[in-house]
């Protein structure tokens, strides 16, 4: 038993030293479902990699605790694809690793939507990785509301929530029906689907404002936070 325990106190620290501390774990969590083509998909990634390598983004990571923060892209349908492993993101070089991994990797997710299984996907994200963030946060964006296949939505996003992650929202609208046949996509993401501490919402009101909400949302989640004026705070 001695020696056992031994070599337990020897492996330790080797495995502690594995652990990779970082101020945030954030998983961006992107709609793929049947109302995405295959352009609004490019348009959607080319946003998100604009916005991690823009200064004030930049800028917001380099004042954070640790002067860096963990990101992994996933993109959402009837199934859950990790676009992006976990990138450790500390300055101008690993923003663009990671921009460019994310427009080079292939559409693998299909079908309708699945919220409640994405959710649950993104929290398992978090719990399986090798990094120790000092917050967790989920930002989901979408450009509908529905859940036809898996786990129904507010049973997940509790589950998340229970864990202590956080869960951010970005509605996007759509240009030729911005409220979806008249249901109003931010109250139902307001209510179903945000929670947490420091919970928010950033609407994409079309194509033409998507990049820049989505700069918004990063450097308001990165820097830790909340929005004024139009944008949705949870209080």
């Amino acid at each position: 038993m001695r020696i056992f325990a031994l070599c337990l106190a020897l492996i330790a620290p080797a495995v502690q030293a594995q652990v990779t501390e970082t101020s945030l774990e954030l998983v961006l969590l992107a709609d793929a479902s049947g109302s995405i083509d295959a352009d609004e998909l490019a348009f959607q990634r080319q946003g998100y990699a604009d916005a991690m390598t823009s200064g004030p983004v930049l800028s917001a990571i380099e004042n954070t605790l640790h002067g860096s923060i963990a990101v992994t892209y996933v993109e959402w349908a009837t199934n859950q694809v990790q676009v992006t492993d976990w990138m450790l993101i500390d300055g101008p070089e690993t923003a663009q690793a990671f921009a460019a991994a994310l427009m080079t990797a292939p559409r693998s997710a299909y079908g309708s939507n699945a919220i409640g299984a994405a959710l649950l996907e993104a929290q398992r994200l978090i719990e399986a990785n090798d990094i120790d963030g000092f917050r967790h946060v989920i930002d989901f964006s979408g450009d509908s509301m529905g859940n036809s296949s898996g786990p129904p939505i507010v049973p997940s996003r509790d589950t998340v929530l229970a864990q202590g992650t956080t869960i951010n929202a970005l509605p996007i609208l759509r240009p030729d029906n911005p409220r979806r046949a008249g249901v109003d996509l931010e109250r139902l993401y307001a209510e179903n689907i945000i929670g947490g501490p420091g919970a928010f919402m950033v609407t994409a009101e079309g194509r033409d404002t998507f990049a820049a909400a989505v700069q918004r949302k990063l450097f308001l989640e990165i820097a830790g936070l909340m929005p004024s004026g139009q944008d949705y705070a949870r209080r």
